[in-house]
């Protein structure tokens, strides 16, 4: 186990001599601070890194991740790091990514049972009842675990558009965009499901906050 344990700061030193060839003066500039463009909510899947499938430098993306990409309001731990990136690093854009054969949702679209775990799945199951009659069409498993992953991600776009704080961003005006892709560990490809938002139009008008004045309690 140390052995392996050692591997990884094997693996850091590499790194460091490698960068410093290509580009001497990186750490300089990365230590004088972050301004990443991008958020990224992702799966905690170690098979889906955001820097790397993107091909992106570090310092490029702002990340959160947990089992299959979730927006729970109820999460202190999400709604910091998407306070502090839209609102103190100003990120023009936030990218819910999913990739199918996803565990956490295959775990949801079951019976059974995981311990602790089943606390977690039921947001993930309460997608599935809101889409049940167009997955229970799908005959084939893969298939329709698949795009149980795709509409997994719509609704945690909508579940972010609901955010007060990204409202109020965006009556200031058009950012942050909220992206929703999927990512393929089949072949490595990103899929951009095409559904961008960067307004609360599309939700339930119980969902949109008015812009007048927040009411003192």
């Amino acid at each position: 186990m140390s052995e392996t344990f050692q591997e990884l700061l094997r693996g850091n030193k590499e790194w460091v001599e490698n960068t410093k060839q290509k580009i001497p003066d990186f750490f300089d500039k990365l230590a004088q601070g972050q301004t990443p463009k991008y958020l990224w909510i992702g799966c905690a899947d170690s098979r889906v890194p955001a820097s790397e499938i993107t091909n992106s430098m570090p310092g490029s993306i702002f990340v959160q991740r947990n089992i299959a990409n979730m927006v729970v309001h109820t999460d202190s731990n999400l709604l910091s790091v998407v306070n502090y990136a839209v609102k103190v690093l100003k990120v023009k854009h936030i990218i819910v990514c999913g990739h199918y054969g996803c565990g956490g949702v295959m775990a949801a679209m079951s019976n059974q049972k995981f311990g602790f775990l089943d606390n977690w799945l039921v947001h993930i199951k309460d997608v599935y009842r809101l889409h049940k009659s167009e997955l229970d069409a799908i005959d084939d498993e893969t298939e329709r675990a698949n795009r149980y992953v795709e509409l997994n991600v719509q609704e945690q776009i909508n579940n972010l558009s609901m955010v007060s704080f990204i409202q109020e961003e965006w009556e200031k005006g058009e950012f942050p965009y909220i992206h929703g892709w999927v990512y393929s560990l089949k072949d490595g490809l990103i899929k951009d499901l095409g559904l961008t938002k960067n307004t609360s139009k599309h939700l339930d008008e119980v969902y949109q906050y008015s812009p007048k004045k927040q009411v003192q309690a």
